[in-house]
């Protein structure tokens, strides 16, 4: 797997990671464990590990989110992965030989909250594991603490610059950006936006499609929902196609500690038809709002 040096995640990121690994590292006969978060168009993970060592602060790196290991399957799909190495070599050979001798298994489990997969973690057993199903609900259980933790970090994390037309593009990627006023009327030039970009990467008309219909539903949402309209991306890389909508926030100032359920909940039905359309999709929820994405695998390349 070829590493990148990354930026560090905020100081909040960070405390709740090294929180996550040290609870991590307390379960019994794990020698090593590690995180990885999704970057805001989920091509890219953020990785870290407890046994790197950055003099008081985690090193992070980023990882291709379609490499062939355990962990980012466990990302990419929302599906935990357990095994013996043994077991697990047999679909990651490469990646099980790379592993130390002291390994005998490794698990991986999705971090949670409200339903979308916001990283997973990974635990390296020095001991033969059963991964029965009382193991298995501990991981799990796990995976929705530390969501449901990376989730309140997210909500009052500020960035100082979330506009997307400035965000940084893949070498040789195709971007487009589009903004949308604060108008139901404007999803309209939302959708002809999409459409067109596409048409123009010649893409197939299936995921044209699909693609305008789940930005529909996002951005019908951030109109409804705040006051400040959204910005649209749309991103080619590598034949994997990512669109992102950005809003500005709500104009009401709620305490999130007064709120029962996660911001996302508002967007009800049009979300559950992004998820059971997209390959995979995410969010980011900080102090400045809210940014959805998902990813579209063509199923035809580009012609160009």
């Amino acid at each position: 797997m070829t590493h990148t040096v990354a930026g560090r995640p905020p100081s909040g990121g960070e405390d709740w990671a090294k929180s996550a690994l040290s609870t991590l590292s307390k379960l019994a006969a794990v020698h090593r464990a590690g995180l990885a978060l999704a970057e805001g168009g989920g091509r890219r993970l953020l990785f870290t590990a407890s046994d790197r060592d950055g003099e008081g602060w985690l090193p992070w790196c980023e990882i291709d989110a379609y490499e062939d290991v355990p962990l980012t399957h466990t990302v990419r799909t929302g599906e935990p992965v357990a095994g013996s190495v043994n077991d697990l070599a047999v679909r990651y050979p490469a990646f099980i030989d790379r592993q130390a001798s002291t390994t005998t298994a490794i698990a991986c489990q999705p971090i949670v909250a409200a339903g979308v997969v916001l990283g997973g973690f990974v635990v390296f057993f020095e001991a033969p594991q059963p991964f029965d199903a009382a193991q298995r609900d501990e991981l799990r259980h796990l995976g929705a603490l530390l969501g449901g933790s990376l989730r309140r970090v997210q909500r009052t994390t500020a960035h100082t610059s979330r506009a997307l037309e400035s965000g940084p593009v893949p070498d040789g990627a195709l971007c487009a950006t589009y903004r949308v006023g604060a108008d139901p009327r404007a999803v309209v030039g939302a959708r002809h936006f999409v459409h067109t970009t596409l048409h123009g990467w010649n893409l197939d008309e299936g995921t044209v499609d699909d693609a305008v219909m789940c930005l529909n539903e996002l951005v019908t949402n951030a109109i409804l929902h705040t006051a400040t309209g959204c910005e649209v991306r749309v991103v080619l890389d590598g034949g994997v196609l990512t669109t992102t909508v950005r809003d500005g926030g709500s104009s009401v100032l709620v305490d999130p500690s007064h709120v029962a359920t996660d911001p996302l909940a508002v967007h009800g039905r049009g979300l559950q038809l992004v998820a059971g359309t997209s390959a995979r999709w995410g969010s980011e929820l900080d102090s400045g709002g809210m940014t959805v994405w998902f990813v579209l695998e063509p199923t035809h390349s580009p012609v160009g």
